[in-house]
């Protein structure tokens, strides 16, 4: 089957299973009455994923489903991230961007989301997760972003209402608000360099049932644990169990996945959420839910009533295809991670990406490099490609340099334009000028060209510094060779060369769970041991 993330519209067939996916987030506030019930829209949305890979019983039905599913637009405009090339097999690795939304914009949202007063506000992206599928489809990695990282938003633009909304520095879950679901696609693509294919996105509504229709998945505790009030902590999902093992579901399963208190901590809130998801991945695939066709029925009218995806992917038949996809992967191959976070400087109750550890695991993402250390690494080194373009001499380059240094926990490190201007300067490019627009932020530095004529230019003023080609590129957003230095180059005078990371050579503060590990158990915080 061809690795493309779409197929052509046919008739679906018969599958006899799908596949996977998972999510987290660290923290310290005390949960808010009205995000509760959040923390399943993950699983449903994986359930929805596992379905619609196998959902085509038949012509009319096939019909039915495709009318319950609701469409959006990709991307609002926000980004320009370029798609991965193919590796040497011609295969290219696939993102999907799920998103649970907080909507209370129905009776029964809600019902379930709780906080009635917010009826109608914008919706939140409280959980929002990357599914990566390497490009040889062999292994998978999950990402979530905690719902309260600060990161910048780009400029987004409605595409119901065509309002446009300025770029900010905010809180990540409120992309949602500015213009929808592809707003936050296109955060997320500014903030790794990852060009994310797909989204989905799934509300409260359904979600309860679904979980129940997935029927009982093993959870395990260290000690008994009872998430109730306490004196210090208003609320409490309720949940209440032994020490060991036990298989949950329908409200159980709710309270598993609400359960922050007990636990500790957002973070090991996630920790939970990835265990149950792993187990519930796992049960899928041994149980033969696919061949019992009343009960898969069931599941994909749940399924396509709870989706909201993005446009390209609006049917039936290119879910299925994606689902197969999705399925390819065995459980030991899938890595669910938490993006490495740190505390927000400007706000102690919100988080920032810890700068190396981040930038390391979307370099992963970008370099298609396992998550674990089962693969044989990530794509195979080309040979740099040189411009066709004669360059001209050095002294007769035009290069503008900006100082983008400043990332979401360090202001712009000062004079760094002027320092690389005066280093070009130095080595013969007498038209090397310092910009001084402020403001500017970027991960990698990049020198950038506006027209294929000033490639060649661009990749002299690039190979000059050490930088390498792949970080010459062409952009609209430009009117002449512009030297962007970025969050990776804050001191010096000599481009910091970076080693390519190993498979499974994770940050240390990802919380890394394998989708093949049942020893997990979760600790509980003495207030809430009984």
């Amino acid at each position: 089957m061809s690795h493309s993330s779409v197929q052509e519209e046919q008739q679906p067939e018969v599958a006899e299973g799908a596949a996977e996916g998972n999510g987290g987030r660290h923290g310290r506030r005390r949960a808010r009455p009205r995000r509760k019930h959040r923390v399943l829209r993950w699983s449903a949305t994986t359930l929805s994923v596992l379905i619609l890979g196998t959902a085509g019983a038949g012509y009319l039905y096939y019909q039915h489903l495709n009318a319950n599913i609701d469409k959006g637009k990709r991307s609002t405009g926000g980004s320009n991230a370029a798609k991965a090339k193919p590796n040497a097999a011609g295969q290219t690795p696939l993102n999907i961007l799920l998103i649970g939304s907080d909507s209370r914009n129905s009776d029964e949202n809600v019902k379930l989301g709780g906080s009635k007063d917010n009826r109608g506000n914008p919706p939140l992206a409280d959980v929002q997760m990357l599914i990566h599928l390497s490009a040889d489809r062999k292994s998978a990695a999950v990402v979530s972003i905690p719902r309260d990282t600060r990161v910048d938003i780009p400029k987004c633009t409605d595409p119901k209402t065509g309002h446009v909304y300025p770029a900010t520095n905010d809180i990540i879950n409120t992309t949602l608000a500015r213009g929808g679901a592809g707003c936050t696609l296109d955060t997320w693509q500014n903030l790794t360099g990852v060009y994310i294919d797909h989204w989905m996105m799934i509300d409260f509504a359904g979600v309860v049932s679904m979980a129940d229709a997935v029927g009982g998945v093993e959870v395990c505790v260290n000690q008994n644990v009872y998430d109730h009030p306490t004196a210090a902590q208003k609320g409490g999902s309720g949940l209440k169990l032994t020490k060991g093992k036990h298989d949950v579901k329908g409200k159980q399963a709710l309270q598993w996945l609400r359960t922050r208190h007990a636990w500790g901590s957002d973070q090991m809130r996630a920790r939970a959420q990835h265990m149950y998801l792993n187990s519930m991945i796992r049960t899928l695939k041994q149980q033969n839910v696919f061949t019992d066709g009343g009960r898969l029925m069931d599941l994909a009218e749940a399924a396509t009533k709870s989706l909201t995806v993005s446009e390209e992917i609006g049917t039936v038949k290119k879910l299925y295809d994606l689902g197969m996809q999705l399925k390819s992967v065995p459980t030991d191959r899938l890595t669910m991670t938490t993006m490495p976070n740190a505390e927000d400087p400007q706000d102690k109750n919100h988080l920032v990406p810890e700068p190396a550890g981040a930038a390391k695991m979307w370099q992963m993402l970008r370099d298609d490099v396992p998550f674990d250390d089962k693969g044989s690494g990530g794509k195979k080194k080309t040979k740099e490609k040189v411009s066709d373009d004669p360059a001209a001499p050095d002294d007769r380059i035009a290069v503008a340099v900006q100082n983008a240094t400043a990332s979401s926990t360090l202001g712009p490190a000062n004079g760094r334009a002027r320092t690389v201007t005066d280093l070009l300067l130095g080595k013969g490019f007498a038209r090397a000028t310092a910009d001084a627009s402020a403001g500017l932020s970027e991960e990698r530095t990049v020198v950038r060209y506006p027209s294929a004529d000033l490639e060649g230019d661009a990749q002299r003023v690039a190979k000059s510094l050490g930088i390498p080609l792949s970080s010459v590129k062409k952009s609209a957003d430009v009117s002449g060779i512009t030297l962007v230095v970025g969050a990776d180059w804050r001191e010096g005078t000599t481009y910091p060369k970076k080693s390519d990371p190993k498979a499974g050579d994770l940050p240390s503060n990802s919380d890394e769970i394998n989708g093949a590990d049942d020893s997990k158990c979760m600790d509980v915080y003495g207030t809430y041991q009984w």
